[in-house]
């Protein structure tokens, strides 16, 4: 693990306990361009906007388009403190991300390592640099908390 994904991956955790703080999923992304610079971060909003694609890579990713003013986020790296689930995958690859860092693997959900492959097998036309478990026992911790009190 570098010291650039470890600090990126705090970015990400702050925003996910951005997103635990007004009672969302604590998930958090964020994304920087090839020089170093963030380009957006996002955390889930998905029960907060009644929207069910606000998740946080969607959020950040939407960002950063916006941003860029491009649908392509070539050379970007995004990272997020959870394996993303299959739409966000979908979206990595469609917005031609060139690295993926994530924190904890998602067993429920996880779209890339812990199910289905996508960005990373050859069926599409792009694939992505992936790193996992960068800072993952924070990661795993904050969701781990999050669902513990919300079965209180």
């Amino acid at each position: 693990m570098s010291q650039t994904d470890e600090h990126w991956m705090r970015i990400a955790i702050v925003e996910a306990e951005r997103a635990a703080e007004i009672g969302e999923v604590p998930i958090g992304a964020c994304i920087v361009d090839e020089s170093g610079e963030l380009l957006a971060s996002g955390h889930n909003l998905t029960i907060s906007t009644h929207d069910p694609t606000a998740h946080a890579e969607i959020v950040a990713i939407r960002a950063a388009a916006k941003r860029i003013e491009n649908y392509r986020l070539t050379g970007s790296t995004v990272y997020s403190t959870i394996e993303p689930c299959a739409m966000c995958a979908g979206a990595l690859v469609t917005a031609r991300v060139k690295r993926l860092v994530f924190g904890a693997l998602d067993e429920r959900f996880g779209g890339i390592v812990t199910h289905f492959g996508i960005g990373v097998g050859t069926e599409l036309n792009h694939r992505i640099e992936i790193v996992s478990g960068v800072l993952a026992d924070e990661c795993r911790a904050l969701m781990q908390e999050f669902f513990r009190q919300r079965r209180k």
